[in-house]
């Protein structure tokens, strides 16, 4: 007899297996969790690698949120390693850290401003924008067109192939301006990292008899073959749709990986390359994870039109066409999006979480506080 499900869950990252969790332990329900990739654990899969170096397949993730819900929901699948995340800069021939600080201006340029000084420094070269609309908007009225060629500009170019002018200002708006010496990347309540890495934690959260799983299969051949009562998707919005409006813009990314034979090679777990290279910035994954080994490997980051799928484009075009996905996504009886890619939004990891958590709540009815805790 065909097995029938109440669930059928598309995408085995965090949207996708949160959901599937949940339903599954906290409502006896029983999931089909499917992915067209190999693994579970979506972009935040890791493993190790042929020198046995725990590597993050597509790039750095660093978990941080001032959710304690999100940070109690998920601690129930890992212990932490704490883990606070600082970034340098190639800039003008220095390493300098990145989000800009009083240590930032102080290197650069070899001064010896306070706090107080640096705030009446940016001040002085701002230009004041009436309305703040664009990622240039919020630099430049910030500290300045100067630093916002040095930092901000030509990474932006590489990242998006847009000018920050083209772009909506929430991607710059994500990294702030400092005037004191904080030169931590994040400053949420909780930072850290899984302790064994991202898979395993995956693996203790779909443990479970209600959920099977599914690997290397795509969503329209499986859903032909079995029954289910719902569907939650979180992949692209405007694939599932068939692309009836058009296409929507998504950033893909290249990674490039070397091993040497050291222990540690760069200065930081992180290095931006904003004016210099083809590449955005090199990770060391050892520094992320606190593995000790006698090899370190890196990564290279190239940004890339075609590809997985990694962010939606924040620009009004983009807005527009994703309305008329909305719109016929809240028409669709027993479907669900959820996630970055359903939801067009430029998602961090928590917020995914509680995302999936609050459609867990709309399913079914029960408070997203009570949901998140139950064991």
């Amino acid at each position: 007899m065909q097995q029938a499900y109440d669930y059928l869950i598309v995408g085995a990252g965090f949207a996708g297996s949160v959901a599937a969790e949940r339903l599954a332990r906290v409502f006896n329900k029983r999931v089909l969790l499917v992915d067209r990739r190999t693994h579970i654990g979506g972009n935040a899969f890791d493993f190790h690698d042929a020198h046995g170096v725990l590597i993050h397949k597509y790039g750095p993730h660093i978990f941080h949120t001032n959710s304690d819900e999100v940070f109690s929901y998920l601690s129930q699948f890992t212990e932490w390693r704490k883990y606070e995340h600082r970034v340098l800069a190639s800039v003008d021939g220095k390493l300098v850290p990145i989000p800009i600080n009083l240590t930032t201006i102080n290197q650069l340029y070899d001064w010896s401003l306070n706090s107080e000084e640096l705030e009446q420094y940016f001040q002085s070269v701002a230009e004041p924008v009436a309305q703040v609309r664009t990622s240039e908007d919020v630099i430049v009225g910030r500290v300045g067109r100067s630093l916002y060629e040095k930092f901000f500009r030509n990474y932006t170019r590489k990242q998006w192939a847009l000018d920050p002018s083209e772009l909506d200002a929430s991607v710059t708006s994500r990294v702030p301006v400092r005037t004191d010496t904080d030169d931590r990347y994040f400053t949420d309540r909780h930072q850290a990292m899984p302790l064994h890495g991202y898979t395993a934690m995956f693996e203790r959260m779909l443990d479970h008899p209600n959920i099977d799983i599914e690997l290397s299969v795509d969503y329209a051949d499986v859903k032909r073959r079995v029954q289910y009562r719902e569907l939650i998707f979180t992949g692209p919005v405007d694939e599932y749709f068939d692309w009836q409006f058009g296409k929507l813009e998504y950033r893909s990314l290249e990674f490039r990986f070397e091993t040497h034979h050291q222990t540690k090679v760069l200065a930081a777990a992180v290095v931006n390359y904003p004016n210099d290279h083809e590449y955005t910035r090199i990770t060391e994954y050892t520094q992320l994870t606190g593995q000790q080994h006698t090899h370190s490997t890196l990564s290279y980051e190239i940004p890339r039109a075609e590809g997985d799928p990694y962010y939606p484009v924040p620009r009004e075009a983009n807005k527009a066409i994703y309305e008329k996905y909305r719109e016929l996504a809240e028409s669709v009886p027993d479907v669900h999006f959820t996630g970055r890619l359903a939801t067009y939004r430029y998602y961090n990891m928590d917020q995914v979480v509680a995302q999936s958590l609050a459609l867990c709540t709309r399913l079914t009815g029960v408070a997203r506080s009570t949901l998140a805790a139950a064991t």
